[in-house]
């Protein structure tokens, strides 16, 4: 059970950190084992749900960080007991109907693990809805700000989303970043231990730094979404209009969405 402070502060500032582990060591090695066989297998590259984030996704590169969406699509024992506590966490901060899945796992290499630049989630997403949802961020190891933690800037979603590009400008890169960072100032580092969580709303500017030490920095990302609703007014992302990614290529050759749909959009169609 969350306190009524921890609510608050969630709806306050865009963000909550529980640095307490949901679940044990063995359940934490059993998951490791799994996450570090899928990505080792490159789980969902065919359709397009493998890829790196931050680089060109050269499949002859080593990847800097590289990405599974649906990853329990391809290995489905990531699903188990603990995910009743990410959904009892969702419920009290966004109501009874709720729904959460896992939604992706995000690996920074040991060494050359890139940094996830500033960013809102929503940004990836289709511009003609209206979201309502969070994001639940668990490690499978220590996260440190020397491995890679995340952060967050208070207040942030309350905003509109910004304007975003993909990374360093290259349209190849399926990553975003924000176009203009110095808007974020005052940003709240959030480590965490294994199996601690961070959960924040689709609009909430965020970041994780490089991977500097000689481990990999594991983390897998839950959804919790409301039903999405048509958004009233037009709006266009154009930095996903834009994108020229084998990523992208190989997802409409599956039958994928050109789009990284949102967690609620996926189900609905």
């Amino acid at each position: 059970m969350l306190s009524r402070e921890q609510v608050r502060d969630f709806h306050v500032d865009g963000f909550l950190a529980i640095d307490q582990p949901l679940i044990d060591d063995n359940e934490i090695a059993r998951l490791r084992e799994i996450y570090d066989e899928m990505f080792a297998q490159r789980a969902g590259r065919a359709d397009g749900n493998q890829f790196d984030l931050a680089g060109a996704d050269d499949p002859d590169a080593p990847a800097v960080l590289p990405q599974i969406l649906h990853p329990d699509r391809y290995y489905t024992a990531l699903k188990g007991p603990y995910l009743d506590a990410i959904g009892a966490i969702a419920r009290q901060l966004l109501g009874p109907t709720v729904v959460t899945e896992i939604f992706h796992a995000i690996l920074k290499p040991a060494g050359i693990g890139a940094p996830t630049p500033w960013h809102q989630d929503e940004a990836y997403w289709e511009p003609d809805r209206q979201y309502r949802s969070a994001s639940i961020w668990m490690p499978l190891q220590p996260a440190t700000i020397d491995n890679g933690c995340l952060w967050f800037m208070k207040g942030s979603h309350e905003w509109d989303v910004l304007p975003h590009q993909s990374i360093g400008a290259n349209k190849k890169v399926h990553g975003l970043e924000l176009v203009d960072a110095s808007v974020v100032h005052d940003p709240v580092a959030c480590p965490l231990p294994a199996g601690g969580v961070t959960i924040h709303r689709n609009r909430t500017v965020h970041f994780a730094g490089p991977n500097r030490t000689g481990a990999a920095r594991r983390a897998l990302v839950f959804s919790a979404s409301l039903p999405d609703e048509p958004r009233i007014g037009a709006r266009r992302f154009p930095w996903n209009e834009e994108k020229q990614t084998s990523r992208e290529q190989r997802a409409q050759d599956s039958g994928e969405s050109r789009w990284q749909l949102s967690p609620a959009s996926k189900r609905e169609r």
